[in-house]
């Protein structure tokens, strides 16, 4: 029966505290925040959970088998080393690490000391992406041509982050989970409005091996929210709509065929086909990260998202990171 602790309870350590609660045989045993007003909005929603302010005090708990960090980016590599060294599996939310050293360093220690170590790449554990998933590898759509993405809306501003580390990790790890193809470049470019020192907008470009390209568009400063994903292929397209509340994946029967003419070198030949819908699981994807985490921990199985997906993130969004600040320069992943 794993006891499992949660370090932070501010955006989403209350999700996560929620989910890990309604697994049958798992114990919340504690949660550890600075801040006393979410311990106290805690220990209203989980009576006789253990609150401590420290997360040293969470972790350095005997009887924990597991901790799963809910904290800002920049303290992810502190708080998981520590539960590592203290022999316990972690669950780290997205990204894993502030930077690519960090990162690494935790993938180390894991494997060193025999640890699970799982970051919540959330939407690879949704239906949707899992049907996606489904359809490119039976080779529904085809030879893979690009992947855009529009992930933009107003807030949440973070305060160690940019937009770029906080909502083009989702789509770096979807097309990591999708694509299985090793990232090339990367391009980016953005702005930091309101003097602030953090880019709140970004486009990017990357390059993936077979000439493969990925597009990414987030922001903070949009007026509405958005969450929509195009997949091309030779064979069939694929529109991925996560706030549609039926139909989250439409396939488009659709494409473009070149032919040779004797008048010209080539002819478009547009061929428009049927539509359709697949049906998808609608489990909360978090509650299947926290399933995912927990039956790990009791097979000692290796995360479908474990630390060396969350390494190569890290090393994506670093890179893109240098190309913001460089003027869009590509850079090499």
């Amino acid at each position: 029966m794993p006891r499992i602790g949660l370090v932070g309870f501010g955006y989403w350590g209350p999700n996560l505290a929620r989910n890990l609660s309604e697994i049958h045989g798992v114990i919340l045993a504690g949660i550890a925040d600075t801040h006393p007003a979410r311990r106290e909005a805690a220990a209203k929603k989980y009576p006789g959970v253990q609150l401590v302010a420290d997360a040293s005090d969470l972790i350095g708990l005997s009887d924990l088998d597991a901790v799963v960090v809910a904290t800002p980016v920049s303290t992810h590599f502190e708080v998981a080393l520590a539960a590592l060294k203290a022999g316990k599996d972690v669950l780290v939310e997205k990204p894993l690490a502030a930077g690519q050293v960090e990162a690494k360093t935790l993938v180390d220690v894991a494997e060193r000391e025999g640890r699970i170590l799982m970051v919540n790449h959330t939407y690879v554990y949704s239906g949707a992406v899992r049907k996606i998933a489904e359809l490119i590898e039976a080779g529904e759509l085809g030879e893979i041509y690009y992947y855009d993405s529009i992930r933009i809306n107003l807030g949440l501003f973070q305060s160690d982050v940019s937009v770029v580390w906080d909502l083009a990790a989702h789509d770096v790890s979807l097309i990591q989970f999708l694509l299985h193809r090793r990232f090339l470049t990367v391009q980016a470019t953005g702005a930091c409005h309101f003097g602030t020192p953090l880019e709140n907008v970004a486009h990017i470009t990357l390059g993936l091996e077979g000439g493969i390209q990925a597009h990414i568009n987030v922001s903070w400063i949009a007026p509405m929210k958005t969450r929509q994903t195009i997949i091309v292929g030779d064979r069939k397209m694929l529109l991925y709509d996560d706030l549609e509340p039926d139909e989250k994946i439409k396939v488009y029967d659709q494409g473009v065929v070149f032919k040779p003419d004797r008048r010209a070198d080539l002819l478009p030949d547009y061929r428009i086909g049927d539509m359709y819908a697949p049906r998808v699981d609608r489990r909360e994807a978090l509650a299947n990260v926290c399933a995912h985490f927990v039956d790990c921990i009791q097979t000692r199985s290796r995360p479908l998202t474990g630390g060396p997906e969350g390494l190569e993130v890290v090393s994506v969004l670093e890179a893109a990171q240098r190309s913001l600040r460089d003027g869009g320069r590509q850079v090499t992943v």
